[in-house]
Order: C-alpha cells, then sequence, then structure tokens
C-alpha cells in the first residue's frame, strides 16, 4: 500500500469520525431546544466536501506525497483537534444554537470567530498540495470559498442574539450591524 493510499484512508476516516460525532452532538443538542439554522445550504457544503475528498482518492492515489506539506497538514488536524475540544458537545458540522447558552470563548476561540472554518480551509487547500495537484486545490479553495461565505453570514446570522447577550448594550442597525450607540442612549 502507498503512502497516498494510506493518507487518504486516514483523512476519510477522520471525515467518518467526524460525521458520527457531529449527528451525536447535533441529536443531544436538539434534544435540549437547540436551533437549526443555515439548513438550506447544508447538503451544498457536504457535496462539496464529498466531491473534494472523492476527487482526491480519484486522482491522487497513486501520486508521490510530498512530505513537507504533510507536515502542514498534520499541523492543521492538530488545530482541528483543538477546536473541536474547545467546543466539545456543541462542535457539530451544522449551525446548532442553543439558546441561553454563552458563545464559547475557550482554545483558539479566544482569538477568533471561525477557527474550525479557518481549519478547513486550510485542510481543502493544503490535501491537494501534498500530491501536487495546485490546480485542484486553487479550484476546491474557490468553491469552498463560496460555500463559507454563505455559511459564516448564516452562522453570523444565528449567533447575533448570543452575542448581544454576551454583550449587553450593544445596539445594531437595520443590517444587523453594531450601530456605534449603546442600548439606552438618547437619539
Amino acid at each position: 500500500m502507498t503512502l497516498s493510499i494510506l493518507i487518504l484512508a486516514a483523512v476519510t476516516l477522520e471525515r467518518l469520525f467526524e460525521l458520527l460525532l457531529a449527528e451525536r452532538n447535533t441529536r443531544r443538542l436538539l434534544a435540549r431546544g437547540a436551533v437549526e439554522s443555515g439548513a438550506e445550504h447544508y447538503p451544498v457544503m457536504v457535496g462539496l466536501h464529498a466531491a473534494w475528498l472523492a476527487g482526491l482518492w480519484w486522482w491522487a492515489w497513486d501520486k508521490p506525497a510530498d512530505l513537507g506539506w504533510l507536515g502542514v497538514y498534520l499541523v492543521l488536524q492538530g488545530l482541528r483537534i483543538w477546536t473541536l475540544a474547545s467546543l466539545g458537545a456543541r462542535w457539530t458540522t451544522r449551525i446548532i444554537v442553543l439558546p441561553g447558552q454563552p458563545l464559547v470563548r475557550r482554545g483558539p476561540y479566544r482569538f477568533f470567530a471561525h477557527p474550525n472554518y479557518a481549519v478547513v480551509v486550510g485542510e481543502v487547500a493544503v490535501l491537494p498540495l501534498v500530491f501536487h495537484m495546485a490546480a485542484y486545490a486553487a479550484v476546491f479553495s474557490l468553491l469552498n470559498a463560496s460555500i463559507l461565505w454563505v455559511r459564516i453570514a448564516a452562522e453570523s446570522r444565528a449567533l447575533r442574539p448570543v452575542e448581544d447577550e454576551d454583550r449587553p448594550g450593544v445596539r445594531r442597525d437595520r443590517s444587523g450591524l453594531p450601530s456605534g450607540r449603546s442600548r439606552g442612549t438618547p437619539s
């Protein structure tokens, strides 16, 4: 068995494990009263990621692996584990918000709002580079960016009430962006 097949098998098993974990967490969160947002784009996102991985199996299974890029990919996996561990039972592949719960502010979430998406952006670009497939990395990076644009907007809308609870006094304009005036400030 070649190194490329081992890498692709490991990534496939990781993704299957994540889907099972996400499904379990989703069921538990919904049972606790959580609400799903952005369900309409979810099948597109899953299809894109499935096509990305299937294409790698089709074109990369017999290509030599670049160990430098593989090292970068492994670092991304460490960041992925940190992100999943930080969210714990609240991590899912869907946008699920549990009303009344504060936003997670530990782990990589101390530094920026969407670390899991940053990891995914890196993975989509880097894994094809492990197999010397720069054009493939570029095409799927653009496709992934388009779905993440939709997804992050949907997630930001879903989390807005939670963010406002975390920051009392924030007043938003019609677009949902902070207006610069706090609640209770005279007009």
